[in-house]
C-alpha cells in the first residue's frame, strides 16, 4: 500500500482560492486511486472556516485532525510528528508554502503565483522579505513543484532558480457548478441583486494587480447613452479604496460594487451577465475567466501572464496597461451580439479542454514518481 498525505490545512476562508483548488483537487483524486494507494487528508478542525472532508472517507481515504494553524510555529514540529507516526507515508503534499520544512517525508509543493515579487507594490517590503524566506525553505524542503500554469512555472525559475528541474505544470479547471443557467436562476440572482437585463460584469478582489480603476476609466469612456451598468463583484480589502475613488472622480453612477457575493449565487451571475471582463496585470492562473466562459458568457481579458493559456482563441485578449485597449475590448462586445455569441460557443468549447479529473491525474502522477524516486518527475 503506497500512502499519501495531502494537507488541507489550507482550505479555509483566509484562502478562498486555494481552498478551492484543495477541495477539488482532492475530491477528484480520491476517485482516481490506484487499488494499492491510500490517501491521508489533514484538516484543522480548530478552524470555525475550515472545510470538512469527512465525507471523503473510505477505505482507501483517511481524515486525520492536526489543529494546527498555517501560521502557527508549533507546526514546524507538530505536522512532522503527526507524519511520523502514519508509518507508511511514502509523499507529503504541501498546496501551500507555509509549511512543516522538515517534514521528513518526500515532498510536493504547490506554487501559484509570484505577486509579491512581480507586483512588489501590493506589499509591504516586510511581506516580501517573508515570502522570499518562506519560499526558499519550502523549496528546499521540496523534491517535486506543481504549478498551475507555465506562465507560474517560468515565474518560479526566474525568482527561484534551485526550483528548475523539478516543477509540473498542471492546470485547474472551473468547479463542475459552473456551466449554463437556466432563465428561472438567471431572473433569481437578478432580482436578488438588482440586477438589469444588461451589465458587464467583474468578479475578483480589489487588490492593485486587478487593475480596476483603468477598468472603470475605460468604461467611463463608452456613450452613457448605450453603455449597460458595470457591476463589480468580489471581496473588498479596504486598504485599496482605489476603485471606489476612480468611480467618484469620473462620476460614473452605474459603476455598482456589490461586494462579497454567495457562492451559490456565481454561475447565475456569470450567465446572467452580458459579458465578462477581466483586466487584471498578473493572474497565477485566472480561475473566473475560465469560470464565465464555462457559463457561457463571452469574456474580454488581459493578454498577460497566464491568462492567453486559459483564454486559448475563446477571449477577446487585450493590453491592460491600455486604457484605450481596454475600452475597444468592451465597446466592441457590446456593439457586436454575433461576436458576443461567437465567444460564448468558443469558450464552453475551450472550458471543456479543462477538468479536475485531468488535474488530479497528474498530480497523482507526480505522488507516484516522488515516492518512487524522491524526485522529479519523469
Amino acid at each position: 500500500m503506497t500512502h499519501y498525505i495531502l494537507d488541507a490545512r489550507s482550505a479555509t476562508a483566509h484562502f478562498p482560492g486555494i481552498g478551492r483548488y484543495v477541495r477539488n483537487l482532492t475530491a477528484a483524486a480520491t476517485q482516481l486511486l490506484h487499488r494499492a494507494e491510500h490517501l491521508t487528508i489533514l484538516w484543522n478542525p480548530t478552524d470555525t472556516t475550515a472545510w470538512d472532508p469527512s465525507p471523503l472517507a473510505g477505505a482507501q481515504v483517511t481524515i486525520l485532525a492536526a489543529p494546527v494553524s498555517l501560521f502557527d510555529l508549533r507546526q514546524q514540529w507538530r505536522i512532522p510528528l503527526l507524519l511520523k507516526r502514519r508509518t507508511a507515508a511514502a509523499v507529503y503534499h504541501s498546496p501551500y508554502y507555509l509549511m512543516p520544512y522538515c517534514p521528513g517525508l518526500p515532498t510536493l509543493l504547490t506554487f501559484y503565483d509570484a505577486i509579491p515579487l512581480r507586483h512588489p507594490q501590493t506589499v509591504s517590503r516586510r511581506a516580501r522579505l517573508f515570502f522570499r524566506l518562506a519560499m526558499a525553505l519550502s523549496l528546499r524542503a521540496t523534491q517535486q513543484i506543481v504549478t498551475i500554469s507555465e506562465a507560474a512555472k517560468e515565474d518560479l525559475i526566474r525568482y527561484f532558480p534551485v526550483a528548475r528541474g523539478k516543477i509540473h505544470a498542471i492546470p485547474l479547471s472551473a468547479d463542475p457548478r459552473f456551466q449554463p443557467q437556466p432563465s428561472g436562476e438567471i431572473a433569481r440572482v437578478q432580482c436578488k441583486y438588482g440586477l438589469p437585463q444588461q451589465f458587464v460584469f467583474y468578479l475578483g478582489i480589489n487588490k492593485p494587480h486587478k487593475n480596476l480603476p483603468a477598468l472603470i476609466q475605460a468604461y467611463a469612456q463608452l456613450a452613457p447613452p448605450t453603455r449597460p451598468p458595470l457591476v463589480i463583484a468580489g471581496a473588498w480589502d479596504t486598504r485599496y479604496p482605489q476603485p471606489k475613488q476612480r468611480a467618484a472622480q469620473l462620476h460614473c453612477a452605474d459603476v455598482r460594487f456589490l461586494g462579497p457575493v454567495d457562492e451559490a449565487d456565481l454561475p447565475a451571475l456569470y450567465a446572467a451577465a452580458t459579458l465578462f471582463v477581466f483586466p487584471s496585470l498578473y493572474e497565477g492562473f485566472g480561475l473566473p475567466v475560465l469560470e464565465a466562459m464555462a457559463c457561457g458568457t463571452p469574456v474580454a481579458c488581459s493578454n498577460t501572464s497566464s491568462l492567453p493559456e486559459i483564454a486559448g482563441t475563446a477571449c477577446r485578449l487585450f493590453d491592460p496597461h491600455s486604457v484605450a485597449e481596454i475600452k475597444e475590448a468592451i465597446d466592441e462586445l457590446l456593439a457586436d451580439g454575433s461576436l458576443r455569441s461567437q465567444l460564448a460557443d468558443r469558450g464552453l468549447a475551450q472550458a471543456g479542454r479543462f477538468s479536475w479529473q485531468r488535474s488530479a491525474a497528474e498530480t497523482l502522477h507526480c505522488y507516484r514518481h516522488t515516492a518512487i524516486t524522491g524526485h522529479k518527475v519523469s
